[in-house]
């Protein structure tokens, strides 16, 4: 399966360069995910904009392959980005801001997504979990009883990007997709995450 990595955002609230470059323990908070993807077992495939050269020169430089959308804003980036490939089959998106997922939790989504048989699977973190500035979240629903907040990892259907898809609505209560870089604080949980896991290993 294909995982549409989205780089195109400028991460101005972080002030620290192009957000998919912030280093997370002296490596690019990108490479995590994409990391995480390729064990996986996925095809990645990262879409830049104008606001991220270097993120496009990066990948790039690391033998990645890249779209440079327009930069209009994530959904049309997207749509854009998965016309060009001409995917036409399911295809994880994701943001490239989860640097503590891992192969496991890509492929629990996948597993309840191919169960499920719908379109498509969005995957949410109970509210009470999240302890980023996503917390902060003005997009918050309820689901089988739970206030959830969105992860930004999703799969969709290629061939209907443009479309609403029947979706399972997947509620996972794991630290790993609680962790949402958009502060200086989400940094340094990140890190401190991330070290302890590696410790334990």
């Amino acid at each position: 399966m294909r995982a549409l990595i989205m780089a195109g955002g400028a991460g101005s609230r972080l002030n620290l360069g192009e957000k998919p470059l912030i280093l997370i323990n002296n490596q690019p908070m990108i490479r995590y995910i994409i990391d995480a993807f390729g064990s996986a077992g996925c095809k990645v495939v990262v879409a830049t904009s104008p606001k991220t050269p270097m993120t496009r020169n990066w990948c790039r430089a690391n033998g990645l392959d890249v779209y440079d959308a327009g930069g209009a804003d994530y959904i049309p980036d997207m749509v854009e980005t998965v016309r060009a490939l001409e995917e036409k089959h399911p295809l994880f998106v994701s943001v490239s801001d989860i640097p503590c997922i891992d192969a496991d939790i890509i492929s629990t989504i996948y597993n309840a997504y191919r169960e499920s048989g719908k379109d498509a699977c969005s995957t949410w973190i109970p509210s009470k979990t999240v302890t980023s500035c996503r917390g902060g979240m003005t997009y918050r629903t309820k689901i089988r009883d739970i206030e959830a907040c969105p992860t930004g990892l999703n799969i969709l259907r290629g061939d209907r990007i443009a479309e609403t898809q029947d979706e399972i609505q997947l509620v996972l209560d794991d630290p790993r997709l609680a962790i949402n870089v958009n502060t200086r604080a989400d940094q340094i949980a990140a890190e401190v995450f991330l070290t302890k896991q590696r410790e334990l290993q």
